[in-house]
């Protein structure tokens, strides 16, 4: 999958911060953020966790294995050492139920009815699979139509699909935001900061709300950020779904994408200029466009396989006000079983993320040291972030501790194994009222705040803290820069890039790697102090008017 890299800010540090009602408070200033004492964190810890969790014994930690089950075991004996109750209603664990799904014996994908037949080869021209929990997948005579950018924001005034009826259709989308070229990050959709409406993810589900049979995103490299060889990559293998009740049956027949010189060729077969329309479909008020007469037929066999995997939960009862929670989370899998390199497959994990869940213990054990604070703190463990963030999703779904009373939190994705940093990375800025609580984390520890350098490319979508964004809950990235405390700019990106070249998602992320521990240590002290602030105030902060996520959190606050 997709992920936040090392050289725009190797660690996540996801500040969730519930969001306000009329009568709430919200935290804008410093002025509305307590002081905090950080106190002394364990290097010991931090280090026997990461060691343990990624040796050869577990295996790669992938879900649904013999790994799970030591890294599950592993976890609630380390919650319990340090001092934490079991955080889902006497029980430390939360079964996600998931679901795997192979597609097989794909056909072309053709288009006929126009000037003349189009044939778009399986993973050389186009990707597909689906959502829905059955043995075969067919879109057999679908009409197709042209909804520009697929987008419905009623806060916005901007509907795709506006007087449109497309049960039974195959809709074809673009990629990104309707004004993604635009060099600066403000207009209807922030301009080059991506918005999840611009997220391939979000086409998909709002083409199911419209009730399409299939939904084809044009692939453009771009404004996708990414290459095709990303997109074949990542839909031609097992796909991983969080079980739900009705099998899929919301979602559309099929999702999937078709590159961009082959979608030219079917918008001229059918007598429509591709880049006229994509160019009318930048603009408020643009109309779909049927190709007249254009019928899609594709389908494929998928392999179905049932599993049972976990997340892992632990709680600090607050002091005063124990029904408002803040949110700690890391995700426990990794990737199990991998390419080899020099005889070695097991892909250990060390830094992603068996240092995260080495930082919630951590950081449980400095909790439970200084006492409960006003407000619960869970420690959430997280499982099958590799396989789309469903853990987090399924978490979020179905939550133990109510979203409308969840404040905030920290989300740990691959600590920081370069060395300390100068700088923090905000990703997402501007986006909620949490930006005064990094401008103090900041000062407090002698940072200098930097905005993301790359906003076009949505990494504010590509990890566990969107799982609850998307229900509302306001999010907030950042983490450390490559400006290094020891070697500037130029020594932190050199770093970065080994650890990507040579050990990211591969079998030498191992423990006798990491070197350099004080960058996570000192970015440990970041995020104790983050949850203990939104754990000592009474404030709540929400996200931004117009922001993509603020109707769902005041709707959801305003019936807590």
């Amino acid at each position: 999958m997709l992920r936040f890299p090392r050289t725009t800010a190797a660690v996540a540090v996801l500040l969730t911060v519930a969001a306000c009602n009329t009568s709430d408070k919200a935290a804008t200033s410093a002025t509305a953020i307590p002081d905090v004492q950080i106190p002394e964190l364990s290097l010991a810890t931090l280090q026997e966790v990461t060691k343990e969790l990624s040796s050869d014994a577990y295996e790669g930690r992938a879900p649904g294995t013999p790994g799970e089950e030591k890294t599950v075991a592993y976890i609630i004996k380390k919650y319990e050492e340090a001092g934490l109750k079991p955080g889902n209603n006497g029980k430390w664990t939360q079964d996600v139920p998931l679901v795997e799904i192979t597609a097989k014996n794909a056909t072309p994908l053709t288009f006929t009815g126009g000037k003349t037949p189009v044939t778009a080869q399986y993973a050389k021209d186009y990707v597909a699979f689906s959502y829905r929990v059955q043995p075969k997948t067919a879109v057999k005579d679908s009409d197709v139509v042209f909804v520009g950018y697929g987008i419905n924001a009623p806060e916005k005034g901007w509907n795709d699909y506006a007087g449109l009826d497309v049960k039974g259709k195959t809709v074809v989308v673009l990629v990104n935001d309707p004004d993604w070229q635009t060099k600066e990050a403000k207009g209807e959709f922030n301009g080059r900061a991506m918005t999840y409406y611009g997220r391939w993810s979000y086409k998909y589900e709002e083409a199911a709300r419209q009730g399409a049979a299939a939904v084809l995103i044009v692939h453009d490299t771009e404004p996708a950020a990414y290459g095709w060889n990303v997109v074949e990559s990542s839909n031609t293998g097992t796909q991983y779904l969080a079980e739900s009740k009705d099998g899929g049956a919301k979602e559309t027949v099929a999702n999937g994408w078709i590159q961009l010189a082959k979608a030219k060729e079917l918008f001229a077969s059918a007598g429509q200029d591709f880049d006229k329309l994509r160019e009318a479909a930048k603009k408020k008020g643009f109309k779909p466009v049927a190709l007249t007469g254009v019928k899609a037929n594709f389908g494929f066999d998928n392999d179905i396989s049932k599993k049972m995997s976990r997340n892992v939960i632990g709680v600090l009862p607050g002091a005063k006000r124990p029904d408002e929670y803040v949110l700690y989370t890391g995700h426990w899998d990794h990737l199990g079983r991998c390419t080899p390199v020099d005889g070695d497959d097991i892909c250990n994990g060390a830094v992603d993320n068996a240092s995260g869940i080495a930082g919630l213990v951590t950081l449980a054990q400095a909790f439970h040291k200084a006492g409960a604070p006003d407000r619960s703190i869970v420690f959430l463990a997280v499982t099958a972030e590799e396989s789309g963030l469903l853990g987090s999703k399924y978490y979020a779904e179905n939550p133990v501790f109510p979203l409308a009373q969840t404040v905030g939190g920290v989300n740990m994705d691959a600590l920081n194994a370069i060395g300390p940093a100068k700088d923090i990375v905000v990703v997402g800025g501007g986006k909620s009222e949490l930006d005064a609580y990094v401008e103090k984390l900041a000062k407090m520890e002698g940072r200098t705040v930097k905005a993301e350098p790359t906003p076009e490319k949505g990494f504010y979508y590509r990890s566990d803290h969107f799982s609850f964004a998307k229900l509302g809950v306001p999010m907030f990235n950042f983490g450390s820069g490559d400006e290094l405390v020891e070697g500037g700019v130029e020594a932190g990106k050199k770093a970065a890039e080994d650890y990507e070249t040579n050990r990211y998602h591969a079998p030498g992320d191992e423990y006798e790697a990491i070197t350099n521990w004080g960058g996570m240590m000192s970015d440990l002290r970041l995020y104790y102090a983050a949850g203990r602030m939104l754990a000592m105030t009474d404030a709540w902060p929400n996200w931004v008017e117009g922001d993509e996520f603020r109707a769902a959190r005041d709707k959801s606050r305003a019936g807590k």
